[in-house]
């Protein structure tokens, strides 16, 4: 029998990247007392949110150096992601909007995505000890695009939720102090119910295109 060569290209794939922030513990005491600050002084907008304090989406002007610390970090892996069809990479110049969150026992995020950007991402303050015991939920959780497609097809295997083996099903992030992550902005996402005494402080933000690039 003649051998058979097979091309096979990961189409539609879901590009996450993740990375841990040097100088966390510095940056997120700082943080903290800004956000809680900000939160004994201005009420909670309504999003996503079920429960909890969400800023408004005006943080980089009351966030200080540490906020644009971490602005300036998610451009930068932005930048590293996103390319031409060619693979040549682009430089946008990225138009920001960013948030702080809040959650405290029992709050989290209603399932949603985010219209009108092009990369969303997460940074974590403070995990209120969901790191150290998952017991205490608040994970992030992001939905699979196809949908419980892949499981009508193979429906032996098992829904897994954190392994990397999920068919259908939801892949989560398990919060912790100085973690950074970027999503495409269309990707079906949620935060499950924080079950701790403490709190679960989170800054989210969007980064859009904006018509003209940047140096």
């Amino acid at each position: 029998m003649a051998r058979v060569e097979i091309n096979i290209r990961g189409l539609f794939a879901t590009p996450v990247a993740a990375v841990e922030l040097p100088d966390a513990p510095a940056r997120n005491a700082e943080l903290r007392r800004i956000i809680l600050d900000r939160r004994a002084s201005h009420p909670s907008v309504q999003a996503s949110n079920a429960g909890g304090w969400h800023s408004d989406r005006d943080i980089l002007d009351w966030g200080g150096a540490r906020m644009s610390e971490v602005i300036t970090a998610a451009r930068g892996i932005a930048n590293q992601m996103t390319a031409d069809r060619q693979g040549q990479p682009l430089r946008p110049n990225w138009t920001v909007q960013a948030w702080a969150n809040v959650n405290g026992p029992g709050d989290g995020n209603i399932a949603h995505y985010h219209p009108g950007s092009f990369w969303s991402g997460t940074y974590y303050v403070d995990d209120g000890g969901c790191a150290d015991d998952p017991s205490l939920g608040g994970e992030f959780e992001m939905i699979d695009p196809r949908g419980p497609g892949p499981g009508m097809y193979a429906p032996a295997l098992k829904f897994a939720g954190e392994d990397g083996a999920s068919v259908g099903s939801g892949e989560t992030i398990r919060p912790r102090p100085g973690l950074l992550f970027i999503f495409p902005s269309w990707l079906f996402h949620q935060v499950r119910p924080y079950r701790g005494d403490a709190l679960r402080i989170s800054i989210a933000f969007n980064l859009g295109l904006s018509s003209t690039a940047s140096d």
